[in-house]
């Protein structure tokens, strides 16, 4: 049964699984900009101790594109899928933390005491990775059925992948180094419990056979995003 419920999916399916998931974890400035501004929203509700504002910001925010693409790259065996998708979800770790810090060091005075909200993304646990297993089996197995997409949002909130960035930013902000290292250890937990189990999925559906797909998509991309570039670095 288990078997079955991997194979039956169509190859249309698979196709618009790769071409979507690429040009979602492409770095443009767009993605980028969206990424910002859901850290920002994060901090902004950690630091009032708003868990619906830190819930909205995980609505928007496509962090989990690029550890799907990775994921996807090594099940390919795609060096250059591999290290887009790595490049681009490290550039996405290092502009969180650095939004994130900037707004504590502008809106929060130095003895202000810490929220339940910024605490909670403190305590890394198996219970942490098991919701990334979870998640990256759900968010999977959800990207490939057209029907269950919709629900992709919801999967990201329950993963909770920027709240953590932006603790790190504000420990950073803080010069609190335990509370770098725990919010940090928090998010990869997080990252590797996705990464494993979605390789895991992608290997059941024989995605190594999209390879080629794969790569055109990248050449795609790339050349719409030097399309993209050169139209903003010589504006009429």
């Amino acid at each position: 049964m288990i078997a079955q419920l991997f194979k039956n999916i169509t190859n249309k399916d698979k196709n618009d699984a790769v071409q979507n998931l690429i040009s979602h974890s492409v770095p443009s400035k767009d993605f980028f900009l969206m990424v910002i501004l859901a850290v920002l929203m994060a901090t902004f509700g950690l630091l009032i101790d708003s868990m619906a504002v830190v819930v909205g910001s995980m609505l928007i925010a496509p962090v989990l594109y690029p550890i799907l693409s990775l994921s996807m790259g090594i099940v390919m065996s795609d060096f250059k899928l591999v290290s887009k998708s790595f490049s681009t979800l490290l550039k996405v770790v290092v502009f969180s933390i650095i939004a994130s810090a900037l707004v504590t060091l502008l809106f929060v005075p130095d003895k202000a005491p810490y929220t339940s909200e910024i605490i909670a993304r403190t305590y890394p646990s198996l219970i942490v990775a098991a919701i990334g297993v979870v998640a990256g089996f759900a968010a999977s197995f959800a990207l490939v059925k057209p029907k269950l997409n919709e629900t992709l949002p919801g999967i990201a909130v329950s993963v909770a992948l920027v709240p953590p960035l932006a603790v790190i930013g504000i420990g950073l902000a803080r010069v609190d180094i335990q509370m770098v290292f725990k919010s940090l250890l928090y998010f990869g937990i997080n990252a590797v419990g996705i990464i494993f189990t979605s390789m895991i999925v992608f290997s059941f559906m024989n995605f190594y056979a999209k390879r080629e797909l794969a790569k055109q998509t990248i050449k795609k991309e790339e050349k719409i995003l030097e399309k993209e570039n050169k139209i903003n670095s010589n504006p009429q």
